[in-house]
């Protein structure tokens, strides 16, 4: 049991995840750091955010599954005593043009990056609820309030993770619980690194401030929703895009 802050990041093990432990590592957390399978990336994250001062522990689930997001969390409330912040990061992609999408590429992307926001803020609701207290922030994308071709799957989850967003934001004020949700543009990913050139040009052509943005950039967002200064905040998309998109 513990009087510390505790925290939960899905898909934590590198990238956006990664970037987001080591926002908010600090003396007086601590991370419970999620992915669908630990390795070396995990264990690299781990040691990263322990040099910050902060507690560090690997807690392996996939986050479609329902039963092991609520033993996950079970665990974490009986070793902590508390969960506080959940951030929902885990996702995937299964790109396909909609008449070449099977429906397992649809089904694979919405039940980790849809349903698996819903099961950990299902399970994660019962000890904020208890606290009285509770930051929840969802990685939605810029896609999900624009669109893109070739990814039906990934938009509509994006989409429906900023309406669950703003539901659950509804559901849980009057407990003090804030529900937001931070939606990056084209992030400097191992994913956008190995675009072809053309590609990359492309994409460039459409943000404003023309330049990918870096994981710690949306992490910086992530760690003010988590923060006291974002207690008036509720129900909100930060738009983490360079200009690409203006609403």
């Amino acid at each position: 049991m513990t009087d510390l802050q505790v925290a939960l990041i899905t898909g934590a093990a590198r990238g956006i995840g990664r970037a987001i432990a080591l926002e908010l590592a600090r003396p007086g957390l601590v991370i419970y750091l999620n992915d669908v399978v630990l390795g070396d990336d995990a264990n690299l994250t781990q040691s990263q955010v322990e040099a910050k001062g902060a507690q560090a522990h690997l807690i392996e689930f996939n986050v479609a599954d329902g039963a092991a997001v609520q033993a996950g969390i079970d665990r974490i409330v009986k070793e902590s005593g508390r969960l506080d912040i959940l951030v929902n990061n885990a996702g995937i992609t299964r790109d396909n043009l909609i008449v070449r999408m099977k429906e397992a590429e649809w089904d694979a992307v919405l039940e980790v990056n849809l349903k698996g926001a819903f099961n950990c803020i299902r399970a994660a609701t019962k000890p904020m609820l208890k606290q009285r207290w509770g930051r929840i922030i969802n990685i939605a994308s810029v896609v999900g309030v624009m669109g893109n071709p070739g990814q039906a799957n990934y938009v509509a989850s994006k989409a429906g993770l900023i309406g669950l967003t703003k539901t659950i934001a509804r559901e849980l004020a009057s407990r003090h619980i804030t529900v937001n949700a931070v939606a990056p543009g084209f992030i400097q990913t191992e994913m956008t690194e190995s675009l072809p050139q053309n590609v990359k040009e492309a994409m460039l052509a459409q943000i404003p401030l023309s330049r990918f943005g870096t994981p710690e950039e949306v992490a910086h967002a992530v760690a003010f929703l988590a923060s006291d200064a974002a207690a008036y905040l509720t129900g909100q998309v930060i738009h983490v895009n360079g200009g690409m998109l203006m609403v």
